[in-house]
């Protein structure tokens, strides 16, 4: 369990979250009227942002077109911030709120889990699979699953959010986030049993 735990946690290197005080300083100078302040925080979050929406679209080229839609939103939202919350939690709700609606646009990427069985050479699943087709079966697994349950995956397992944070982002309860979590396992393990020794995911944090 706590192996296939780290090999989902260490697919990809997710750029360490911005400090807080740049961001408040930067918004604030923005809504002050220095408009190239904002040009400081889509620097610091460029990378996180272009990370999230690579797993909703699988799709590096698209997933930057996305985070730069994103960042229009959040510079002419950018009023609405409360600033006795942390900037990343509004900054990450405002961006999976556009990736949602823009990924109900496209053709989805993935159109189900099938294809996931079709990942090891051969077809022999009674084998164990190398780290790499393991990550990538994941990979393809989450981005399969229905929207409601894709989100709160990408967000506490690829983005390395806790449970409070990633309730926050949703705008959910953390019962219904831990609810969410809790099928998105099932429904992967249904998929994923035949080519990982152990489930692909952990019980959601206490």
């Amino acid at each position: 369990m706590m192996q296939a735990t780290s090999t989902l946690r260490s697919m990809d290197v997710v750029p360490t979250t911005p400090r807080y005080d740049d961001d408040g300083l930067a918004a604030n100078r923005v809504l002050g009227g220095d408009i190239d302040a904002f040009e400081s925080i889509v620097e610091r979050w460029q990378g996180p942002l272009v990370n999230l929406a690579y797993r909703y679209c699988r799709n590096r080229g698209e997933a930057e077109e996305m985070a730069q839609e994103a960042f229009m939103k959040i510079f002419k939202g950018l009023g609405k911030w409360r600033q006795d919350s942390r900037f990343s939690t509004w900054l990450y709700a405002v961006a999976a709120n556009h990736y949602r609606s823009a990924m109900r646009r496209r053709r989805p990427v993935w159109a189900d889990m099938e294809t996931i069985e079709q990942l090891v050479p051969g077809g022999d699943r009674s084998q164990e699979v190398d780290k790499t087709s393991q990550a990538e079966a994941i990979r393809r697994a989450v981005a399969s699953l229905p929207p409601k349950y894709r989100d709160v995956t990408v967000l506490y397992y690829f983005q390395d959010e806790d449970l409070a944070e990633t309730s926050r982002i949703m705008s959910l309860p953390p019962g219904t986030v831990k609810a969410r979590l809790h099928r998105a396992r099932k429904m992967l393990e249904t998929k994923l049993s035949t080519l990982l020794q152990t489930s692909p995911l952990q019980e959601a944090h206490q």
